[in-house]
């Protein structure tokens, strides 16, 4: 119901094609820089790329495997991609990971849909609560995800320590080990992490295709809300990730931040703006089979980027849309 709603109220916004463009004024060639393969984001940015190329923003797009959000800004930072995807508290960091490229402003197109934290164990493991990963062996994200940034802060807004001791982390920590989700779901169901962070849409299919072997529970981290919002701003919120979600996993409440649809602010004025129309007029394209659609917004929630400033030609956009 929320998918049919969100592409038929967007559709109503606009006529039934895209701004005309010919061969001469769009690109020859788009990248979006996407995610690990079996999470949201590479789902999504294929979806997009390929969209992009059927309704001719672009002569050619495609999406490309990355580590996550960080690594995503660092993409467009270098000039190696036209789009990213990534999390609102990443893209909100100053100088994302400073990792090379000529520094370009990082602009948004908009708030595509919102990112769920989860945090996986086994049910045989006895945590309940985060409070029991002390002593725990975690696995964080892969270096440049836009988990391994914000597992860190859940960590240290429940009070507990980190360290890279999986042997022998001390009294009040949890050791960390930079997996990303699918070397994470291997050690979790090897034995050898005892929880996996990971933020993404829900449900995300490897997470789904684990729990067909083993037996996981998700964490309630909604708790630690009050402490992140106090040391880190409004940008987190309370999300529920629904029973049904993952089978045999009751529904459990989480941290939820945004997701974002990035560009350098020197992507040109025709193609942001046609880029935005697809978002809008051709929403229905762009959600993943796997998705139960909670996670995408409404129009109006496009333009809620949580700070990260919009293109002016998307805003431009958005205005001609919304008055």
């Amino acid at each position: 119901m929320l998918k049919s709603a969100f592409a038929v109220g967007l559709a109503a916004l606009l006529p039934p094609s895209l701004s005309s463009c010919t061969g001469s004024d769009r690109p020859e060639n788009l990248v979006v820089a996407g995610g690990e393969p079996g999470g949201f984001y590479l789902e999504f940015s294929t979806l997009l790329a390929a969209a992009l190329e059927r309704h001719g923003v672009a002569a050619h797009a495609r999406a490309v495997a990355t580590g996550g959000s960080l690594d995503n800004i660092a993409e467009l930072r270098a000039g190696r991609a036209a789009f990213a995807v990534a999390l609102a508290d990443a893209a909100g960091q100053a100088g994302g990971d400073g990792a090379g490229g000529d520094n370009a402003e990082i602009s948004a197109i908009g708030k595509v849909y919102e990112n769920y934290v989860h945090c996986v164990v086994r049910k045989d493991s006895g945590i309940r609560d985060i409070s029991g990963l002390t002593g725990r062996r975690v696995a964080v994200g892969q270096p440049g995800s836009g988990t391994s940034l914000t597992t860190p802060r859940l960590l240290e807004a429940a009070g507990l320590g980190t360290s890279a001791d999986a042997a022998a982390p001390s009294a009040g920590t949890a050791a960390v080990e930079n997996l990303g989700l699918n070397d994470g779901i291997a050690a979790l169901k090897a034995g050898t992490v005892d929880a996996l962070f990971w933020s993404g849409g829900v449900p995300t299919a490897a997470i789904a295709a684990a729990q067909q072997e083993v037996a996981l529970g998700l964490l309630d981290l909604s708790g630690l809300l009050p402490e992140l919002r106090r040391r880190f701003g409004g940008i987190y919120d309370r999300v529920l990730i629904p029973e049904g979600s993952y089978p045999g996993i009751p529904a459990v409440w989480t941290v939820g931040a945004p997701n974002l649809l990035l560009c350098r602010r020197d992507l040109d004025n025709g193609t942001v703006e046609r880029t935005v129309q697809l978002l809008v007029h051709s929403a229905a394209e762009l959600i993943p089979q796997s998705t139960l659609g909670v996670q995408f917004l409404s129009a109006e929630s496009l333009i809620n980027t949580a700070g990260v400033p919009l293109h002016p030609a998307a805003a431009d956009a958005y205005r001609a849309l919304h008055g």
